[in-house]
């Protein structure tokens, strides 16, 4: 955005741990014992990253935190029971970070926590696993990769498709031109969610958690749906809905395959959320166009059943959830490891899988950020790509049939795309005749700057909202 810097957002910035590049960069020895610290006690923090690293040889969890104490109190049992050690509880990350002994943080926070927790994490000498999606807003994601950067650390993105063995072969055998050109590929999400409900009044916060950091940069705000913890992923002040969410993951695998390294040309998006009128905001049935100069790559999400009281989800060509690579002379599943020439039969399959953790804690003894199969850099440019369908949905509006239809007419696979769409939500009985779906704007990028060409508006959504003190600061070169 010529002439406008974030300082012409935000005023000031937390510093926290040290403010140089530590002159070390690798744990001693291959034998010396990994101490980690757990931040963030949900499903991914207690159910993967806690046994993850526990069950490594030389690699031990030693604290814990989450504002949840409750949740906090849990996974230490958890760690008792399992692995018969104590772990020392922390309520506010800032201070497990301070801990000298502490090599490695895995960070399972929430989506709105990511960014400042790993750029705090990283100016304390810290090398971190971090979840997907990287970051909550784009500049935000940029900043994680520079702090990684400045203070020398090992920073691995949750996107654990790019350990899997069996994608990485495939997409080499695509990229040998074993099926011609790759016209383009389809990333899909059709994963059942609930709603997550809309109270008469806010929430009751429970006393076991402290709510002021719970919210930590996020507005400070009454709750008024049914749940304080997952579902705020569907929530724009904490969340990025499931077109993040999840499609980080495929958006990942489908980039990586176009070996694009960079946001795409331009932008659209086109959904809403529909049948749960609840307290959430974010679409539940979306698509996105990616224009890459390589090839599109197109994204659908269907939060909803196959049809009105259909317990069945929708797929695509059989798929729940996956990436297809179309090429001229046949087709790819990345997910399902699976070749097909164009009269549909199988020429090829592929298999075998991968530990993302592992390859973490490898690339921690060695030292070698190019030893990661998803370096911060490579989990910020997947995510930024999937924030720029979502600020095009967030800026568009309630049109008609006729003025979708406009829009994406010129492009036959989208227009495919669209008309599935359509079948959905009348399967639903909504009548998208009624303004009831979201239109959003063709956004143009600029790519070099990873931002939106002479659009304010979008690039509002770029640079993010924050809640002093927890400011992410500007750590640009």
């Amino acid at each position: 955005m010529k002439g406008v810097t974030r300082r012409d957002f935000v005023k000031g910035s937390i510093a926290a741990g040290v403010t140089v590049a530590l002159p070390f960069l690798r744990v001693r020895g291959a034998n010396d014992r990994i101490r980690v610290g757990v931040v963030g006690l949900g499903g991914r923090g207690t159910g993967a990253h806690i046994p993850a690293f526990e069950n490594q040889n030389g690699v031990t969890v030693v604290a814990i935190c989450d504002p949840d104490q409750q949740r906090m109190g849990s996974a230490a049992e958890m760690l008792q029971s399992r692995y018969n050690h104590k772990v020392v509880q922390y309520v506010d990350m800032r201070k497990m970070f301070d801990r000298k002994d502490i090599d490695v943080i895995g960070n399972a926070t929430q989506n709105y926590w990511h960014g400042l927790s790993t750029i705090w994490a990283c100016q304390a000498g810290k090398h971190v696993y971090v979840e997907k999606p990287l970051s909550h807003y784009i500049w935000e994601g940029r900043q994680m990769v520079n702090a990684a950067r400045k203070y020398n650390r090992i920073v691995q993105c949750g996107t654990q498709h790019r350990s899997q063995s069996s994608i990485a072969q495939a997409i080499q055998w695509v990229r040998e031109g074993n099926l011609g050109r790759i016209k383009y590929i389809t990333a899909f999400a059709n994963k059942p969610r609930t709603s997550c409900g809309r109270r008469d009044t806010p929430l009751p916060i429970p006393d076991t958690i402290d709510y002021d950091l719970w919210c930590g940069p996020a507005r400070k705000v009454p709750i008024y749906r049914d749940r304080l913890q997952y579902d705020c992923s569907f929530d724009w002040n904490t969340g990025d809905g499931e077109s993040c969410n999840q499609s980080v993951h495929e958006v990942d695998v489908a980039r990586w395959c176009l070996g694009e390294k960079m946001l795409p040309r331009r932008v659209m998006s086109i959904g809403g959320r529909f049948v749960f009128n609840d307290a959430c905001n974010v679409p539940n049935t979306q698509i996105i166009y990616y224009d890459f100069h390589t090839a599109p790559v197109l994204y659908e999400v269907h939060n909803l059943r196959k049809a009105k009281g259909s317990n069945e989800m929708p797929t695509f060509r059989g798929e729940r959830v996956g990436v297809i690579v179309d090429c001229e002379g046949g087709s790819v599943s990345l997910y399902r490891g699976i070749a097909w020439d164009n009269k549909g039969k199988q020429v090829k399959s592929f298999s075998g899988g991968g530990d993302h953790f592992v390859n973490f804690i490898e690339a921690v003894r060695s030292g070698r950020r190019e030893d990661l199969n998803a370096d911060v850099l490579e989990g910020h440019r997947s995510t930024a790509i999937c924030h720029t369908g979502n600020i095009s949905y967030r800026l568009g509006k309630k049109a008609s049939k006729e003025e979708m239809h406009a829009q994406v007419q010129h492009i036959p696979i989208f227009g495919e795309m669209f008309h599935r769409l359509l079948e959905h939500l009348e399967a639903h009985e909504i009548d998208v005749d009624a303004r009831a779906v979201t239109l959003g704007p063709w956004l143009e990028i600029d790519r070099e700057n990873e931002c939106f060409k002479s659009n304010e508006q979008a690039n509002r959504l770029v640079y993010g909202f924050y809640r002093e003190p927890c400011v992410v600061p500007d750590l640009s070169v």
